[in-house]
Formats: structure tokens, sequence, C-alpha cells
């Protein structure tokens, strides 16, 4: 059972707002009866919902997991003439809208869905999400530095900080790290790496949540899996 409003909402009648007022103004019905107050639920797949007097079916929900290439920006409008994500998916799916972003340069891992409340939980900063990245630095990393990232570095008034960071090569033109953060801010793991005069030369995010990367391959999406999404809930 969901509430009207809410229903109507997802159904992309109007925002959940506006979808009050259209409950107020009398203008919806479930199974025949005007609907006239809020507060009202309705069943999924057995109630009938009109509104105007027309049928309102419910929006099927989407989650898709898409690699990221480097050069695109996470939006589905092109700006300037400028690489979209929105160009790598049907464009029926003009709805979706990501969860999150990836800075024009950052590769990888991104959710886009049309499910409002998957979004906030997925982002919203008390959830705090793991997310993991895979970094190529130019230059020698030394594990001290790691010991830093994890104990939390200032920058530009806020406190950066990895929830863990693994050295995966290391020689004096370049490094491998992966690094996991919980908030994301913006630009964190290449700010992490500034502090150090570092520079990232390339950086993919590999996992969000229990949700990897794997071998999808750059430009591609696919569609996440009942279990997979339920796994992504169970996390928060």
């Amino acid at each position: 059972m969901v509430r009207l409003q809410k229903f109507l909402a997802e159904s992309g009648i109007a925002s959940r707002r506006a979808s009050e007022q259209i409950i107020l103004d009398g203008r919806v019905s479930v199974n025949g009866k005007v609907i006239c107050e809020l507060g009202g639920k309705v069943e999924l797949g057995h109630d009938r919902v009109t509104v105007d007097g027309r049928v309102v079916a419910p929006k099927r929900k989407l989650y898709i997991a898409l690699n990221k290439p480097r050069g695109f920006l996470c939006t589905r409008k092109a700006e300037s003439n400028r690489n979209v994500i929105g160009e790598l998916l049907p464009k029926e799916w003009n709805e979706l809208f990501s969860v999150g972003r990836l800075d024009c340069q950052t590769e990888g891992l991104i959710f886009l869905t049309n499910d409002g409340e998957f979004c906030l939980k997925l982002t919203h900063p008390r959830y705090g999400i793991c997310k993991s990245y895979l970094a190529e630095i130019e230059g020698r990393v030394e594990p001290e530095m790691l010991t830093r990232f994890i104990k939390g570095i200032e920058s530009g008034g806020e406190i950066l900080k990895a929830t863990g960071a693994r050295l995966r090569s290391a020689n004096n033109t370049s490094s491998v790290v992966e690094i996991r953060l919980n908030e994301g801010k913006n630009r964190e793991v290449r700010r992490l790496f500034e502090s150090v005069g570092l520079v990232v030369a390339r950086l993919r995010r590999i996992q969000i949540g229990p949700i990897k990367l794997g071998e999808l391959p750059s430009g591609k999406w696919r569609a996440l899996t009942p279990p997979e999404i339920k796994s992504l809930i169970s996390e928060l």
C-alpha cells in the first residue's frame, strides 16, 4: 500500500505537493469513488486510480548501471556540444537521472534511475554508502600518505577522509591506489592526492556498495537485477 499522492507523483502526474492539490480539488477517483482528502492509500496492481476520468498507470521503475567514459558530463541534456551520459542511453529513457555524479574526467560506475526515493537514500550523507575508486597516480605513493588520508586532512574548509586505502603498485613514475569513500565530496579523491603534491592521471569508480563495475565496457549500461537493488537498499 502506498499513499495516493505518492502514487500519483511516481506515475508522473505531478510533483507530490501538486498531486496533493489535485486530490483536494476532487479530481482523483479510486475504484470509482472520488477522493477529496489526503491520507488515502492504494494497493498497486489492485486499485483503479483515475485523474479527470483517465486511468493512471504506475510508471515502471528503472535502475541502470552505466560505465561512464572519461569526458562525459553526468546529465541528460547537452551543454555547449559537450558529451553527456544521456547520449549513451535509449532515447525513451529521458526521465532517468543520475544517482550522484562523477566529474567530467572521472570514469566508471554510476547508477541512473527514475526512482526518487532510491536516489535520495543512496546519495544522502546520513547513509554513507561506500564507494571504491581505482586511482592511477603520477609519481610514487608512499604508505604513510594513505595513512594520512584515512586519518583525514583539511582542504578548503572541509575535512576529507578515506575509509580505506590500499596501494596496489608503486614505482618512481607511477602508482595505483584503491581508495574507499563514504561521503564523496566534490573531487575528493583528486584533492586528497593534491594535498601530498601528487596528480591523479586516471580515476575510475569501481564499486558502489556491494555492486561492482566488473567487466561492463566503457560507455555501456546494464539493468540492475532485483537482488542487486535489494542488496543496495539493505546497505542503508
